[in-house]
C-alpha cells in the first residue's frame, strides 16, 4: 500500500501559477503510475494529467495542455504538478493518486487508481 499527501494548493489570481506536491509513503513508489485529478465545486472528479513509473509516457486532459506539467522525483517519492495560466474554471480540489495498473504505461480513468491523497484546495480569482 502507499499513502499519498499533497500540499501547495491556495488562493491565486487568474494567470498565476502554482506547484502542487505530493508525498507517497512507502518504498515501491517508482512501482507505480501517478495522476492527477480534480473536483470543482458540484462537479464530478476528473482526469488532470498522469506520469508513467520511470516518468517516460505522461497524459494530459485537454484542459492542462500547455498550462500544467507533470512530474516526479522517484528517489524523493514526490510527484508534482505545475500549474500555469491559471484560470477561474480550475478551482478545484486537487488529488494525487497511484496506480499499480500493468496494461499501459499511463492510465487516465479514476477507477484505476487505487490509492488517493486527501486532496489540496485551488482557488483561482480574477
Amino acid at each position: 500500500q502507499v499513502q499519498l499527501v499533497e500540499s501547495g494548493g491556495g488562493l491565486v489570481q487568474a494567470g498565476g501559477s502554482l506547484r502542487l506536491s505530493c508525498v507517497a509513503s512507502g518504498r515501491t513508489f517508482s512501482t507505480y503510475i501517478m495522476g492527477w485529478f480534480r473536483q470543482g465545486p458540484g462537479k464530478e472528479r476528473e482526469f488532470v494529467a498522469a506520469i508513467s513509473k520511470g516518468a517516460g509516457a505522461t497524459s494530459y486532459a485537454d484542459s492542462s495542455k500547455g498550462r500544467f506539467t507533470i512530474s516526479r522525483d522517484n528517489a524523493k517519492n514526490t510527484v508534482y504538478l505545475q500549474m500555469n495560466k491559471l484560470r477561474p474554471e480550475d478551482t478545484a480540489v486537487y488529488y494525487c493518486a497511484a496506480s499499480s495498473r500493468l496494461e499501459a504505461a499511463v492510465v487516465f480513468t479514476l477507477e484505476k487508481y487505487a490509492y488517493w491523497g486527501q486532496g489540496t484546495q485551488v482557488t483561482v480569482v480574477s
